[in-house]
């Protein structure tokens, strides 16, 4: 059968040049353990901040130590005045600075609201993120144990004052992700990402081979003239490839390493097998329709590298525009990360996850699109009739042969 034979092909020249898939499975593996490396702790701690006090108060130095206490973050340094601490954070040595300003114990004291002035360093999102949490969560804890003090002074019952500082309770549940572990978070959903963009570019690269090796009419006729053969031949070794590869990385992440799990494990296979397959799918369409193989592989990259974005787990997709939801449908990895978090984190079954099977397995049709583009390229070559050689001069002939060398499918 053609589609035996092609595989048979592409696995001998996978034997004679392994050297793809081994950069491919150590790039894969470094990724791996660089994610695994910096999250291990569950989420970054003692971020180094700084203090601006100009109050210079017993309350300024008491919510220095208070800052400096908390896991997340550490006082690198206090500072006298706003510009050293504003050099400070663009020589790197500070996330965030916190500003106190001059007169903040008198204003808690006369019941006017101090204003505090909090500076971050957005350049390092998951840095300064972290940082301006910690800090605008002691800014609020620390004044309001001032007020507190102050109230029971004037003669105030507890039960006044919790009113008075704290009028509303609030109770946080993080629900899929309890221990606020970016590990847990991050790994589970880009580590599959990462290698479906292998797996796209990889398809891509491989049938842009055949085109810049002039090997199409060999690899046309293991497949015996059937292009949606040749393409699902193609794509059968490699397949196998990244979906042992996003199989292992889920259960040292799901098992060894102890990330949440809720669902099925023959759900979450089923998720993977479709997401490696619909990526190459894509991949293998996008090559198909572009015969220059530079172009064909920038526009897989293109491709490739959006499905990051319009995934769904960096940013809400709903809170995108309508043209930019609509775009994020045809990326494979968005309907993974939806079953993802069906499966992994609330357990759910089949029940919920069938549409985004089958809209994965929409993907399925693209090689059949694309053997029908492979097709249209050669007539449209055939057609390309030669001059007839019969009547013309040798120096005619060499420049008639010289044509025949050059030309490729």
């Amino acid at each position: 059968m053609g589609v035996i034979r092609v595989t048979h092909r592409e696995m001998r020249k996978i034997l004679l040049e392994p050297r793809y898939l081994i950069l491919l499975f150590a790039g894969i593996v470094f990724s791996f353990i660089f994610f695994a490396t910096i999250t291990k702790e569950g989420q970054p701690t003692r971020l180094p901040v700084g203090v601006v006090d100009m109050d210079g108060t017993f309350l300024s130095r008491r919510m220095c130590h208070e800052i400096n206490a908390t896991q997340g973050v550490s006082v690198h340094a206090v500072y006298d005045n706003h510009s050293e601490a504003r050099k400070a954070m663009q020589r790197g040595e500070i996330y965030a600075f916190y500003e106190i300003p001059q007169g903040t114990y008198n204003d808690l004291l006369q019941f006017r609201a101090p204003h505090f002035v909090l500076y971050v360093n957005s350049a390092y999102m998951l840095a300064g993120t972290l940082s301006y949490k910690q800090l605008a969560t002691m800014g609020m804890l620390a004044g309001g144990a001032v007020q507190r003090e102050v109230l029971r002074k004037k003669g105030y019952g507890e039960d006044q004052i919790m009113g008075l500082i704290q009028p509303i309770e609030f109770d946080t549940r993080t629900i899929g992700n309890p221990w606020i572990n970016y590990g847990d978070y991050l790994m589970t959903t880009l580590i599959p990402a990462l290698i479906a963009f292998l797996a796209i570019m990889h398809t891509a690269y491989s049938i842009a081979r055949e085109r810049q090796k002039k090997t199409m009419k060999s690899w046309f006729r293991h497949a015996e003239g059937n292009k949606l053969f040749a393409l699902i031949g193609k794509m059968l070794p490699y397949t196998a490839f990244y979906t042992i590869l996003c199989l292992i990385a889920n259960l040292i992440m799901f098992g060894f390493m102890g990330f949440n799990f809720e669902g099925s494990w023959l759900m979450m296979m089923i998720n993977t097998i479709l997401l490696i397959s619909a990526s190459q799918c894509a991949g293998a369409f996008i090559a198909s329709c572009i015969p220059e193989p530079p172009l064909s592989m920038g526009v897989s990259a293109i491709y490739s590298a959006i499905s990051f974005s319009l995934s769904g787990f960096s940013f809400p997709v709903d809170s995108m525009p309508a043209i930019i939801y609509g775009a994020s449908w045809i990326y494979p990895i968005r309907h993974y990360f939806l079953n993802f978090c069906d499966i992994a984190i609330f357990g759910n079954g089949f029940a919920h996850c069938w549409p985004r099977f089958c809209a994965m397995m929409l993907f399925f049709t693209l090689p059949i699109f694309g053997a029908f583009m492979l097709n249209w390229q050669e007539q449209k070559q055939k057609k390309h009739v030669k001059p007839s050689t019969a009547n013309l001069t040798p120096s005619q002939h060499s420049d008639s042969r010289l044509e025949s060398n050059t030309d490729a499918l």
